[in-house]
């Protein structure tokens, strides 16, 4: 395997108070659990790409600032599917000003999320320099 030097997104951790909820919140999502050391960390895999996502037991802040978006193919049916399984959603899908097309939720622990499609626009918007 080749190293570089440039930067690679890997992972990001969360803070949960009960990470066991947040693994039955995220499995629902469909991220498969590849790291169990529960109660104190889990880590998983998402079904394509090779980031992961962690999450580890802690005091989360009150105001949760930042948003984590993952990617799908088509925002609607992963909506109706999720929706089917008992997840619920802030906001149902919509088209953005940015050209992507979204759908907001809030994890068991505040935290938010956007699933969102956006084909080309994801990297390569019109305005982008």
């Amino acid at each position: 395997m080749q190293r570089s030097d440039n930067l690679n997104l890997n992972q990001i951790t969360i803070k949960s108070r009960d990470v066991k909820q947040a693994v039955i919140f995220y499995q629902k999502l469909g991220l498969r659990l590849i790291v169990d050391a529960s109660p104190r960390y889990v880590r998983f895999e998402c079904p394509d790409g090779d980031s992961t996502f962690s999450i580890s037991f802690g005091t989360v802040a009150k105001d949760v600032s930042s948003t984590l978006y993952f990617e799908v193919e088509d925002v609607d049916r992963v909506y109706k599917k999720l929706t089917s399984r008992g997840v619920y959603f802030t906001s149902e899908p919509k088209d953005k000003d940015w050209l992507w097309r979204e759908s907001g939720l809030i994890d068991p622990d505040g935290h938010r999320l956007i699933l969102f499609s956006a084909g080309q626009n994801r990297r390569y918007p019109p305005w982008r320099l």
